[in-house]
């Protein structure tokens, strides 16, 4: 008898040709899709090279995209992106995106159908556990993992015990996936998962929009998770059919599968959240936020530059503008979601609140570029970290919101909500 199993585990099992799998094991899987960007592929082409290899296993399944210091900011991150884009054209790789098609990485690869529910994918970069919103397993591995992986077709996993975290009610107003995933990392901690697959479920996530489970799953990595998953559903068909290009499987949790801890979270007492320096877990309440004036927000990255963000802050900034001496930085994450709010009248909106539209790029997030900190300025971001000097200078702040935060606090000039607004 085949022991009851979650839905990270069915899928590893699977990738792996294994009837079952148990927490801790190590095993080897094919997956289905390997990513990698213009700081982490240079590496692991490198390494490539260095084990002697010629050709990737299957050059449909590698995915090379420049999105982290694109268009390109100086000497050293040209050539990087050279680099990457040499490689892609000697392997022939079926999915290369080049500045004007491409986007954040991982808001790329689901809106494009590269990653689909069932799916086994690894990226040289942390926030791969993006796809779990669509019930793939994705966790970010290093550049010799992904060098070997090229190779192989193959990654190793130690098998992870599964937290279950279901959340229940309904959402307050201005309250999104931002918001419960910033609150559960403020009540586990920023180890609370560590090398753990988180499970989202309840009420609550089955009523979230693809966008804000993408938000969601994304910031597991924030909670030391392996990975983060949704039990896909009708929610996630509908993003899905249109978009597949080849076949998916649905998977689901046993009913009798063994869950190492499940956390209950109620959402109907969560307000808007905002992360105060220097970790995603020091969390409070926006009604706790106090008086804290800003020089910056930044509304885009893999973790909310999606449509909905934009739809968001567009409400909120429409009519208003930002605050005197407080710039406004807008990303949307790919082409496609920047061509569709410029139809939609956003940029208009945008440009009105005297806020900067950049092209897609991960850019600020990182440090990178296109919204640098300089010492003692504190920043407003829809981003993933608040890590020391991760903005900027080493004496800058950062504070993670969602989109309705953040543009509230563009218009305020400090940290603030949409409800102070009239909202």
């Amino acid at each position: 008898m085949i022991r009851p199993m979650t839905i990270s585990e069915k899928i590893l099992a699977e990738h792996a040709g294994l009837r079952e799998v148990e927490p801790g094991q190590l095993i080897n899987a094919r997956v289905d899709l390997i990513l990698g960007n213009d700081i982490t592929a240079p590496m692991a082409i490198e390494e490539f090279r260095r084990a002697g290899a010629n050709k990737v296993f299957d050059p449909e399944k590698v995915v090379l995209i420049p999105d982290h210091f694109v268009p390109n900011k100086d000497i050293k991150s040209a050539q990087q992106c050279q680099f990457m884009r040499q490689f892609s054209r000697e392997q022939n790789l079926t999915h290369y995106y080049e500045v004007g098609e491409m986007g954040i990485e991982h808001a790329l690869l689901p809106e494009r159908g590269l990653v689909l529910p069932g799916d086994l994918v690894i990226g040289a970069d942390s926030h791969t556990c993006t796809y779990g919103a669509l019930g793939a397993f994705s966790t970010g591995v290093g550049s010799t993992d992904f060098a070997a992986a090229m190779i192989t077709g193959e990654a190793w996993f130690r098998v992870p015990e599964t937290i279950k975290i279901i959340y229940q009610g309904k959402r307050r107003p201005w309250v999104d996936g931002k918001d419960l995933i910033l609150y559960t990392i403020g009540k586990i901690g920023v180890d609370g998962a560590l090398y753990k697959a988180i499970e989202f479920a309840g009420e609550a996530i089955s009523n979230l929009s693809m966008d804000s489970r993408l938000t969601m799953a994304n910031m597991a990595i924030e909670a030391g998770g392996k990975n983060g998953i949704i039990t896909p559903d009708k929610v996630t068909k509908e993003y899905v059919q249109s978009r597949a290009k080849r076949p998916y499987k649905f998977q689901y949790s046993d009913g009798e599968a063994k869950y190492g801890q499940t956390l209950d979270i109620d959402v109907t007492r969560i307000e808007p959240q905002v992360a105060f320096p220097h970790l995603p877990s020091n969390v409070k309440p926006i009604s706790a936020a106090g008086n804290v004036p800003i020089d910056q927000v930044v509304i885009g990255s893999c973790t909310n530059g999606r449509l909905e963000d934009l739809r968001t802050a567009g409400r909120i900034l429409k009519g208003r503008k930002r605050a005197p001496y407080t710039r406004l930085i807008i990303i949307p994450a790919t082409q496609e979601i920047y061509r569709q709010a410029m139809k939609e009248g956003l940029f208009e909106i945008f440009l009105d609140a005297l806020a900067v539209i950049s092209t897609p790029t991960c850019g600020p997030c990182l440090g990178g570029y296109m919204g640098i900190l300089s010492k003692g300025e504190r920043a407003v971001a829809t981003t993933n970290r608040n890590f020391v000097g991760r903005m900027g200078h080493p004496e800058s702040e950062v504070y993670l919101a969602s989109p309705a935060v953040a543009a509230a606090s563009a218009i305020l000039g400090r940290i603030g909500g949409p409800e102070e607004l009239g909202l």
